[in-house]
């Protein structure tokens, strides 16, 4: 599953695997500082030896494929973007992903604007100078795109990092 060399994406929900099985006594859930020493570790480790631009690359690659896989296992069947923008709302809070809202959304157009508080990744970080969220643009990227079927250009305008209270990010569809 994880050993042999491949140019395409191989995962699939099922490897997520049976939790409820395998966790009969933890459960679903876990802190959030879990998490983010996972990520923070990886990005840290995957920057050391890869540089910057090649870590938020990947960082980004792996979140529209979350972002796609989440759309296919959750939000298929929508008949409208309202309804996606709704159970995209209930499913992220009930993950305990964040408070995902659309502040600007011009569906003819394909652009929006998202905010999303209480952010899983970055909610609760000390200041600095960068936003920090590209997992995240990566995510919904691959949440638009699988919706509309074309690409999403994501990109953070405001971080919880760079002193903004949630994070905010445009979404434009890509020719």
């Amino acid at each position: 599953m994880f050993k042999e060399e491949r140019e395409d994406l191989q995962f699939d929900w099922a490897m997520i695997g049976d939790i409820g099985e395998g966790r009969p006594n933890l459960g679903m859930t876990m802190y959030v500082a879990v998490y983010r020493l996972m990520q923070f570790t990886l990005r840290d480790v995957l920057i050391k030896n890869l540089g910057v631009e090649k870590a938020d690359k990947i960082f980004f690659e792996a979140g529209k494929k979350a972002g796609e896989e989440l759309y296919h296992h959750c939000l298929t069947g929508c008949r409208d973007f309202a309804e996606l923008s709704v159970r995209l709302q209930e499913n992220l809070r009930d993950l305990k992903i964040g408070i995902i809202r659309f502040e600007r959304s011009e569906v003819d157009k394909g652009e929006f604007v998202i905010t999303v508080a209480e952010d899983l990744d970055c909610s609760g970080l000390p200041f600095s100078d960068e936003t920090i969220c590209i997992y995240d643009e990566g995510f919904l990227s691959g949440i638009l795109g699988a919706y509309f079927g074309r690409p999403f250009d994501v990109r953070e305008v405001d971080c919880w990092c760079s002193g903004d209270r949630i994070c905010r990010f445009e979404a434009k569809a890509s020719d």
